[in-house]
């Protein structure tokens, strides 16, 4: 199973990558896989160093602003035990972890991660229709450089409309700043949802 999530890595000045990734987990949490592209700067820390901790988060606005890189403003973070990593203090729950096995042959790297340590913070928020359009939405904004832009632009129209009808205020923060990322991407979406 794939679980969108976030994950953090240390760049090689020290500072901390945050980065959303989709890694195959199973219910047990003790081993995961990553699949990061060699172009990303979550390869290229745990080709360096391999650790880093995952993140399941209902944050949804944080992770719009790591797929487009333009984080507003540094989310709070503490030091990991046991490991060279940050995690979010914000999180819901928290994975840190360690390389065991790294196949850079393809480009597409497949990157065997072992939880070392694990912790939660606070309950998960629960489901709601425009955190999962959100979610999709900047999956699409990641990918303006590899799918037609008539296909990005009519999903993200789709969207628009679960997020008028069921976002709070992060939500349509978040979709709004996808929307205009991908629209000077891509050109104008054919509906302004999320835009307030």
């Amino acid at each position: 199973m794939i679980l969108e999530g976030i994950v953090t890595t240390i760049n090689r000045d020290g500072t901390t990558n945050i980065s959303p990734m989709g890694p195959e987990v199973d219910a047990s949490f003790a081993t995961f896989t990553l699949k990061p592209y060699q172009t990303s700067q979550t390869y290229q820390n745990l080709k360096r160093h391999g650790e880093g901790v995952l993140h399941v988060t209902d944050d949804v606005e944080l992770l719009a602003q790591a797929a487009v890189k333009q984080i507003a403003s540094p989310p709070a973070l503490q030091s990991a035990q046991g490991i060279n990593g940050m995690i979010l203090a914000d999180a819901c729950r928290w994975y840190a972890f360690r390389v065991v096995d790294l196949d850079d042959s393809a480009a597409r790297t497949t990157i065997r991660c072992e939880v070392v340590d694990r912790g939660r913070f606070r309950d998960f928020f629960g489901f709601n229709r425009a955190k999962h359009a959100v979610v999709e939405a900047a999956i699409l904004a990641t990918r303006t450089a590899v799918l037609p832009a008539e296909e990005i632009r009519t999903e993200l129209s789709r969207l628009a409309i679960i997020v008028e009808k069921t976002a709070g205020p992060q939500e349509r923060r978040a979709f709004a700043l996808l929307q205009r990322y991908v629209e000077a991407k891509c050109g104008p979406t054919l509906t302004t949802g999320g835009s307030t």
